[in-house]
């Protein structure tokens, strides 16, 4: 099953949802604003429902999502709700990008999570969403949850038409880089939006996903090809490629310029659109681009919407994807 040949671009709201922002983002050519977020981050950054909320009242066209949403730390009967009502607030406009989680240690133990478990838990979270999504009574009896016959009933916001609810919920996003995230996109996902990986990396996932949904028998027909995207891109090259090492070089292990380069773009936008333009190569179509920047982020997605996204194409693929 190969990806449909339209190419679409996104951004994450860094380093914080704010209005003026979100508004000159609205304007740019893009197609979704994304936000993750912890529940005890060791800076003072916020958490992703709170975040999501922010993001459907601040904005009017674009999708908006999680990214990512660590689901193993929340229980997915709260989340169906809070999820369910802002879907319906945003006129349908939210996805949910999922994740695992784990870097925070403290943050499982905090909620009584052991860490070995986040990853069935996810899984299991995956399907009490889904069901209670689909409307009507819910029994469930699970590893980790137990529901009897409950039933969601997400808000109806004044003005709007019930029966043009979205119906089955909003699409969730497998996020991650290991090969059980590449299992749960392919057997649970509506799409699979990974981050920090090359090229080369992304295409092996897409042919694993393909190979997974085969072995399990699910056509894959809608499913979304997505990429995080770490990126800065400048006029200035130089500065661009500074804006990376800062901002991800420590935080990820303080990791040498060559490495960086390969799984976050940087450099002026002809640089910058080289690089992902090997992305769209090996099966992207929706990239979501997240300013790896300290400052002045929104000319990043400016610069990335106006002059990278028209220089990508999706291109004859023979080989890229068997």
């Amino acid at each position: 099953m190969r990806a449909p040949d339209r190419l679409v671009m996104g951004a994450a709201a860094i380093p914080e949802p704010e209005r003026a922002w979100l508004a000159a983002a609205e304007r740019l050519p893009i197609e979704s604003i994304w936000q993750g977020g912890h529940l005890l981050p060791r800076h003072p950054t916020g958490e992703a429902i709170t975040r999501l909320a922010l993001l459907t009242a601040w904005t009017e066209r674009v999708r908006v999502g999680t990214a990512v949403l660590l689901l193993p730390l929340y229980h997915p009967v709260v989340v169906a709700k809070q999820l369910a009502d802002l879907d319906a607030w945003s006129a349908g406009r939210v996805s949910v990008g999922v994740g695992v989680g784990g870097e925070f240690p403290e943050e499982f133990e905090a909620v009584g999570v052991p860490r070995g478990e986040r990853g069935a838990r996810t899984d299991e979270a995956i399907g009490v969403l889904r069901a209670l999504w689909r409307g009507g009574p819910v029994t469930h009896h699970g590893r980790f949850f137990h529901l009897d016959d409950v039933e969601l009933v997400a808000v109806t916001p004044p003005g709007s038409d019930p029966s043009r609810r979205r119906q089955g919920g909003p699409p969730i996003i497998v996020s991650g880089r290991k090969e059980t995230a590449m299992r749960r996109a392919a057997r649970l996902g509506d799409g699979w939006m990974p981050y920090l990986v090359s090229p080369n990396a992304y295409a092996r996932s897409v042919r694993a996903i393909e190979e997974e949904a085969r072995a399990a028998g699910r056509d894959l027909t809608g499913f979304e090809w997505m990429l995080y995207a770490y990126c800065s891109v400048r006029p200035d090259g130089d500065r661009a490629r500074n804006d990376v090492a800062a901002f991800l070089g420590g935080a990820y292990g303080d990791k040498p310029g060559a490495m960086l380069d390969r799984i976050a773009p940087s450099g002026t936008p002809e640089e910058v659109a080289a690089r992902l333009q090997e992305y769209v190569d090996a099966g992207v179509r929706h990239l979501v681009i997240s300013p790896a920047a300290h400052d002045d982020t929104l000319s990043v997605i400016t610069l990335a919407a106006q002059e990278v996204l028209p220089r990508l194409s999706v291109r004859a693929r023979e080989g890229a994807r068997s």
